[in-house]
């Protein structure tokens, strides 16, 4: 299940993934708001967290992610990612580079820092 993050800027989108997130997850929350938010924004941030429940990701979600992120590749400004889930740390650190964003990874224990540094100018 996705939920979203309130009280975060304009043009900065937040998710939280609890248990085991799936494309209907992608489908029925995270793309509509990232499509509506670009249709308004040339360059959005995003903070993605995941709660001390989240389990995982279904196949069909990691492939909405990766058409979204392809989709609208240039358009992330900055994107911040609060886990303390090993694999997808080390995932996240692994592919970094391909991130077309600047991109901060962030430990549970850290996540108002993390909101600080999505907010920064």
């Amino acid at each position: 299940m996705i939920a979203q993050i309130e009280g975060l800027p304009a043009g900065t989108l937040g998710f939280r993934a609890h248990g085991q997130v799936t494309a209907a997850d992608y489908e029925n929350v995270i793309v509509p708001d990232v499509e509506a938010a670009f249709a308004l924004n040339r360059k959005l941030r995003l903070l993605y967290v995941t709660a001390a429940d989240f389990t995982g990701f279904d196949p069909g979600a990691m492939w909405d992610d990766a058409k979204m992120g392809a989709r609208h590749f240039s358009g992330w400004d900055r994107v911040a990612l609060v886990t303390d889930v090993p694999w997808l740390r080390g995932t996240a650190t692994a592919f970094s580079f391909a991130i077309p964003a600047e991109f901060g990874l962030f430990e549970t224990a850290e996540l108002d820092k993390a909101m600080d540094w999505i907010k920064q100018p």
